[in-house]
């Protein structure tokens, strides 16, 4: 089956002081797009469900007027306001997954956190010319409990920007190594970087990062500063 799956970050969904969401794990949805908002790393999609408006946001996806798309479970945040489009949603639906047919019982699996293979970025070519000593993405996977909670110094190309998210700019970073699959970085960052950028970076290495509802991140590097 032809699927388009995407993954949204929880942290969009409690990026600011607002009720936390609840979660709506219940059958499969359809829903026709009536209206297309694009956003930097999101797409907000308008349809009517029950004779009701209804707003749902994903991450990226080209999604025309008169689409058809098919989700299952969601997080449901009331009075959500978006500091990029200066807009309130009485009502909006955090989606995890998202496809363009129906969802079949045997697909019907749990939400990919973040932090998982699945959800990583797409693996680029990346080609970074670095020192002996410098730290890799490889080298942070497999010894990770040796970097836990300590300072370190890598550098990488920008593969995915999301900003203002609880308060932070969040970027996957990689450079062309990889050890048992993974090859991507999640960042969190006060500094603003664009798509495609070589950028060195120093922050804290945490692991096992929990946002709730099953969002853990294997590795992260919090607070990040540009050197």
């Amino acid at each position: 089956m032809k699927q388009v799956i995407f993954i949204l970050m929880a942290t969009l969904a409690i990026s600011c002081n607002q009720i936390y969401p609840k979660m709506d794990n219940g059958s499969s949805h359809e829903l026709a797009v009536e209206e297309v908002i694009q956003a930097s790393g999101y797409t907000y999609l308008k349809f009517t469900d029950n004779d009701t408006e209804q707003w749902l946001a994903t991450t990226t996806i080209d999604a025309k007027v008169g689409e058809k798309y098919y989700y299952e479970k969601s997080m449901v945040m009331e009075n959500f306001h978006s500091k990029e489009l200066n807009r309130d949603f009485k009502t909006i639906l955090f989606v995890d997954r998202i496809t363009t047919e129906p969802i079949s019982g045997e697909e019907k699996t749990k939400p990919v956190a973040p932090g998982s293979a699945k959800a990583k970025a797409e693996k680029m070519v990346v080609v970074i010319e670095k020192s002996k000593d410098d730290i890799t993405v490889a080298n942070l996977y497999s010894n990770k409990e040796t970097y836990a909670n300590k300072l370190v110094l890598i550098k990488g190309k920008v593969v995915k920007y999301s900003p203002e998210i609880m308060n932070k700019n969040w970027i996957h970073i990689q450079d062309g190594t990889e050890y048992d699959g993974n090859y991507d970085l999640t960042v969190t960052t006060l500094s603003e970087f664009k798509v495609g950028d070589i950028v060195t970076l120093e922050g804290k290495i945490v692991l096992d990062k929990d946002f709730g509802y099953g969002y853990i991140y294997d590795v992260l590097l919090e607070d990040a500063v540009a050197k």
